[in-house]
């Protein structure tokens, strides 16, 4: 089981180059686990590619659902008391510091391309390639 974020989400279900990255990251562990949070981040990314007229809003439609039933099951609550003294000791959004609470809740990693996160918290964070090649 890891933790991933939703740009790692993306990347897997986005066409885009970092689409085989996130489909290896995929193959090597499939129990992805997320804070509730993911649904409006990945909407926003949704959001982004219907602006930029990369999607449709039928392809868009489907991506949504896809990714609901992949994570269907798979969602966290996050305690609020963690991720303020996780935030507190970084220079981190409250966003990010969801997906951190959550890896280390569980005592497990996570998997984000987000050179802050995996700057401020690399006992818990990797990137994608390191987590394929480890």
């Amino acid at each position: 089981m890891i933790v991933v974020d939703s740009n790692i989400l993306a990347y897997w279900l986005l066409p885009g180059e970092q689409m085989a990255l996130a489909e290896r990251v995929w193959q090597k562990d499939p129990s992805w686990i997320m804070p509730p949070l993911w649904k409006s981040e990945f909407r926003s990314i949704l959001a982004q590619y219907l602006r930029h007229e990369r999607l449709s809003l039928p392809e868009a439609q489907t991506v949504m659902k896809e990714a609901e039933f992949i994570l269907k099951n798979k969602v966290y609550d996050v305690d609020s008391d963690w991720v303020l003294r996780l935030v507190h000791k970084s220079s981190c959004s409250a966003y990010d510091c969801e997906f951190v609470s959550l890896a280390q809740r569980f005592d497990v990693i996570l998997v984000t391309a987000d050179k802050k996160v995996l700057r401020e918290f690399s006992e818990t964070a990797v990137s994608p390639q390191q987590f394929v090649t480890s």
